[in-house]
């Protein structure tokens, strides 16, 4: 019994230390193969056919045959190679960071609220294209978080004396605030393990505890629902070892 015991532990050790880097690479290779047999290879050839339309032009005289034959000789070395395929992942890549630098300007912003409107207004698109677009902004980056969260806090919800984490996101309605003369707060309440999903309440501001933490520690925390807490604030001891410590 000891020795299964001891098996158990080693294998689920060494799961836990192996299977982060294994699904870092499996994913990065997924991304990699997507790119590659969805952009790359649409690149590469459009290259090809470039250079062989300047290839006739410069031998004005020669047969279609002939540059079809030209045309095959240069897929087979170029377009269907490693070497053509890292041309057309760097090329993908660049033309992504160019989208990226156009849309953070204030026309490119604009431009692109015109396709989403678009989009959305498309009978069947508009069905899926909210839902991927919450996966997607999953993974913005900690700089567009911070432009959409001002601070992480904690509130107490959906009852006193149960905390949850939140994302203030601004302060509360004017309305409110006059009436009842005092200071509000509208907090975003994360659900997991979407954070920028959840009910939306407004608080007092001295019902707020804004908490150390960062906007993308506290990402990290709801999307992992509690298990990846803020290194210098967590606890070496296990949960069952907490509770322990706890009831004495």
């Amino acid at each position: 019994m000891n020795v299964t015991h001891r098996f158990r532990g080693y294998f689920l050790r060494g799961l836990a230390v192996l299977l982060p880097t294994v699904l870092t690479i499996w994913i990065l290779a997924w991304g990699y193969g997507l790119i590659e047999r969805n952009v790359s290879v649409h690149i590469n050839k459009g290259l090809v056919k470039a250079q062989t339309w300047v290839w006739a032009q410069t031998h004005r005289g020669m047969s279609h045959e002939a540059v079809k034959t030209y045309e095959t000789q240069l897929t087979e070395k170029y377009a269907k190679s490693f070497a053509s395929s890292i041309v057309g992942l760097l090329i993908a890549l660049v033309a992504i960071v160019l989208v990226g630098a156009l849309l953070a300007s204030v026309v490119g912003r604009a431009l692109w609220r015109v396709i989403e409107r678009s989009i959305m207004n498309t009978p069947v698109v508009r069905r899926v294209y909210p839902y991927v677009k919450q996966v997607t902004d999953f993974i913005l980056p900690p700089e567009d978080h911070n432009r959409i969260f001002s601070k992480v806090v904690a509130v107490e919800y959906p009852r006193q004396g149960c905390w949850s984490v939140g994302f203030v996101t601004g302060s509360g309605m004017r309305g409110l605030s006059q009436d009842e003369e005092q200071e509000f707060l509208t907090v975003l309440i994360s659900s997991s393990p979407t954070p920028i999903t959840g009910p939306v309440v407004i608080v007092p501001k001295e019902e707020v505890v804004v908490l150390d933490m960062t906007i993308e520690e506290a990402v990290r925390f709801i999307v992992s629902g509690g298990v990846v807490a803020p290194n210098d604030r967590h606890s070496d001891a296990p949960p069952a070892a907490l509770v322990e410590q706890e009831n004495y």
